[in-house]
């Protein structure tokens, strides 16, 4: 059996009554929905971190730079 752990947390208005709507239609739990939520956008953090990681040795363009081979090319 999961460990789980309490909290409080508050919602607007409009926003708990739309997740007590889901969880009636679905037939889930609020905590449910919420935690597949949490674990979602947790995991797409874990995806923007590595991605990042695998980008940390490339080399940097700064943004004057960036302008001046706009400039070159005839795009300003």
């Amino acid at each position: 059996m999961k460990t789980a752990k309490k909290s409080t947390i508050y919602f607007d208005a409009q926003i708990h009554r739309a997740l007590r709507l889901k969880a009636a239609e679905t037939d889930r739990t609020v905590s449910d929905i919420v935690n597949d939520a949490v674990r979602i956008s947790l995991a797409e953090d874990a995806e923007d971190i590595a991605a990042f990681e695998e980008r940390a040795h490339e080399p940097n363009l700064s943004f004057e730079a960036a302008l001046k081979d706009l400039k070159r090319r005839g795009k300003l």
